[in-house]
């Protein structure tokens, strides 16, 4: 999911009535303000949720500013984030293990670091290799699609055309996968610091 702040209050009420009670915000604190654009929600809509805030990275890291330029933007970078920031990472689990009823993971566009670390949760879940690879497409797409309507102009992105996108998409895939691949997530998680007893929380919670 992308910016939470785009949700209608009809959104906030259909992802309650659907169980879902935390919101796990993998954004940097300087993302994390309303719009003019943004719809009103009244702050009772608002208060049935848990929102946990857990960001996948450190902006003001320079090995990671010099790897993930402007921003992380391919899965080409996901093992990078992973090996610079494997707390941080693991960090998001935790929360995932110790959330309230059903969660949804959002960043500013729903594409990478919530695809970053939905890849990892379908990996734990035994999610073949074509589901993981479809949710990241359709992440993809939605924010493509967002661009071309967009009332506001992205600073770096904009939208592509579907014979621009297409080899894209396919390029990442490959990113995305060998990622998944290299990982391997149940491992990665135990070594950094994710108990037995959270790492049988979250296999609960994905539904194993």
């Amino acid at each position: 999911m992308g910016r939470r702040e785009w949700l209608t209050e009809d959104g906030w009420q259909q992802a309650y009535d659907d169980g879902i009670r935390t919101v796990i915000d993998l954004r940097n604190p300087e993302e994390i303000h309303r719009r003019d654009t943004d719809p009103p929600v009244s702050e009772e809509a608002l208060a049935v949720f848990d929102v946990v805030h857990a960001p996948t990275e450190d902006p003001s890291n320079s090995e990671f500013r010099a790897l993930c330029v402007p921003y992380l933007n391919d899965p080409a970078s996901y093992p990078d984030n992973a090996r610079i920031f494997p707390g941080k990472l693991a960090a998001v689990f935790k929360a995932v293990a110790a959330a309230r009823g059903g969660v949804v993971i959002h960043c500013s566009a729903g594409r990478d670091r919530s695809g970053m670390i939905a890849a990892m949760l379908q990996d734990l879940a035994g999610a073949g290799e074509d589901a993981i690879a479809l949710a990241y497409e359709r992440a993809l797409r939605a924010i493509n699609e967002h661009h071309r309507v967009a009332a506001t102009p992205h600073p770096h992105e904009r939208y592509l055309p579907e014979d621009v996108l297409a080899p894209l998409v396919a390029g990442r895939r490959e990113s995305l996968l060998r990622f998944v691949r290299q990982v391997k997530t149940e491992e990665f998680l135990g070594h950094n610091g994710v108990t037995v007893g959270q790492m049988a929380a979250l296999m609960a919670k994905l539904g194993r």
